[in-house]
């Protein structure tokens, strides 16, 4: 090799480690910045949309929340920053957010190829179709020849030709860059059917003039676990945004409320006394106190609690728990154990 071609390599792999140095320092960012930067969806209801008075709400949004009640003992010290589906991953790859909590699916080609790493799965969804009911379907295998509402930069656009294909059937696509502009599209006149993530349509449903118009037909086409992306490269910032996660889905497993975080400090349990931090010290191998997970509960709440709240029975979407129920209860949701 000759002397220029061994400088190169010198500086590639400086660069490679400089960027490896630089990634392994996101929670000790979070830290010195003293806000944490969330990547959310520019306004998806049940996951993140701002209320009347500019305050970030949703599924999604408590999990930044929960990371800063971990970190900083206050849910409230996050900076969410509104991202369309096509600049989400570029804005975690260059640093822009910290974390991307945005209704993303997990895929392999994502996990792989474009250096982010999905952390735990916080929704189990799967893509569906909204129809007008004066279309007069009943299936989606009898929507040869319609025109679909589609947006942009999302696995939606895959699975809808696969799906077409597979059934011997045509669509038009008509894409578009946000999720508000599709369902605005079908109501517009401008597709037959909307496609999307079912989590995504329900959202997209109460949007609608007459939302009893629009029903969601019974096929679900694809799998789509949606999971909180972090930056490759930083192992013990990828262990912080897991385990705000697991921390909550446990909570709820045991029986550990917002409400009653206090009283159960004083439980025999041991399972509980290790999850609030009266038992041994879990916080530390992610540089977090030994109390964080007592502090995503007590300011945030379990995973049903925020679950009911944003997209549940609680929640205008009235979505079912089904595969998003715990394992004990013949969902997907499981935690492994904080011990």
């Amino acid at each position: 090799m000759t002397g220029k071609g061994k400088t190169a390599l010198m500086v590639a792999a400086a660069l490679a480690a400089g960027l490896t140095q630089a990634q392994a320092a996101t929670l000790d960012s979070v830290k010195e910045r003293g806000v944490l930067k969330c990547g959310v969806n520019s306004g998806l209801a049940g996951f993140s949309i701002p209320d009347d008075k500019g305050v970030w709400k949703g599924l999604d949004v408590d999990l930044c929340r929960g990371l800063s009640a971990a970190i900083f003992n206050d849910p409230n010290k996050v900076q969410y920053i509104p991202l369309n589906a096509k600049e989400r991953l570029t804005a975690l790859q260059s640093g822009e957010i910290d974390v991307l909590p945005r209704n993303t699916t997990w895929t392999s080609s994502r996990d792989t190829d474009l250096g982010v790493n999905f952390t735990a799965v916080n929704y189990y969804d799967g893509q569906g179709f909204l129809i007008n009911k004066n279309l007069g379907v009943t299936s989606a295998k009898e929507l040869d020849g319609a025109a679909l509402c589609i947006q942009a930069g999302t696995t939606t656009e895959l699975n809808a030709a696969d799906y077409f294909r597979k059934n011997g059937i045509s669509y038009t696509a008509v894409v578009f860059d946000t999720s508000d502009q599709t369902i605005q599209g079908l109501e517009a006149g401008r597709c037959d059917v909307l496609t999307s993530d079912l989590s995504q349509l329900y959202a997209l449903r109460i949007k609608l003039s007459n939302p009893a118009d629009a029903v969601a037909l019974p096929e679900v086409i694809s799998k789509e676990p949606l999971a909180p992306a972090v930056r490759q490269g930083d192992d013990q910032w990828f262990n912080v945004v897991k385990w705000t996660h697991f921390a909550m889905v446990n909570a709820e497993e045991l029986g550990v409320t917002k409400a009653n975080v206090d009283s159960m400090k004083g439980s025999e349990n041991p399972d509980i006394r290790r999850l609030l931090g009266e038992d041994a010290d879990f916080g530390k191998g992610m540089g977090l106190p030994k109390d964080w997970a007592y502090r995503i509960i007590k300011h945030v709440g379990n995973y049903g609690e925020i679950f009911e709240t944003n997209v549940g029975q609680g929640s205008p979407l009235k979505v079912d728990r089904g595969l998003n129920k715990l394992w004990t209860e013949g969902g997907l949701q499981y935690a492994p154990p904080i011990r």
